[in-house]
């Protein structure tokens, strides 16, 4: 059976619940990412903050308030704020066929994963894409040879008894 930890980032850009919604913004443009743990300075998990979290925290770009102005605005906003508290989270032993089905179901984009508080690492929906794609390609290499024809020789009319 395939578990969390098997596929789990553990290399994390975390942040504290003090930073503010435009460290969170850069983070997320630099590191590429759409989410973020934050954590104390204990790496006790305390939430997490999504790109949807910051768009919503965002003035609307139909404001026409000045990019200086909005960053001026997202300096101030402490993600303590704006992070997600309620958060489900699995274990580095909950098997793959759980946590997809979390992620599917609820349409979560990632699962934190946490043990005795702490935060261990990560599980994305690109985790998930990026172990489809290795599946794939392992059963493409298994599919080499074409299927014999006297495979289906049993099947014709004439060897079966009337």
């Amino acid at each position: 059976m395939l578990i969390v930890g098997d596929l789990m980032t553990t290399e994390l850009f975390t942040l504290k619940r003090t930073d503010s919604l435009r460290t969170a913004r850069s983070m997320m443009t630099l590191a590429r990412i759409r989410h973020i743990p934050v954590v104390d300075d204990h790496n006790v998990f305390l939430g997490l903050v999504t790109h949807r979290d910051i768009l919503a925290a965002t003035i609307s770009q139909f404001a026409e308030v000045d990019k200086s102005v909005q960053e001026e605005i997202d300096a101030g906003i402490p993600l303590n704020e704006i992070m997600r508290r309620d958060v489900t989270t699995v274990s580095s032993q909950t098997s793959l066929r759980v946590a997809a089905e979390l992620l599917l179901n609820h349409k979560y984009g990632c699962l934190p994963v946490v043990e005795d508080k702490t935060l261990r690492g990560i599980i994305t929906e690109s985790d998930f894409l990026k172990l489809t794609i290795r599946l794939m390609d392992t059963m493409e290499r298994m599919q080499t040879k074409p299927l014999d024809e006297s495979l289906f020789a049993a099947s014709q009319p004439d060897e079966f008894p009337v």
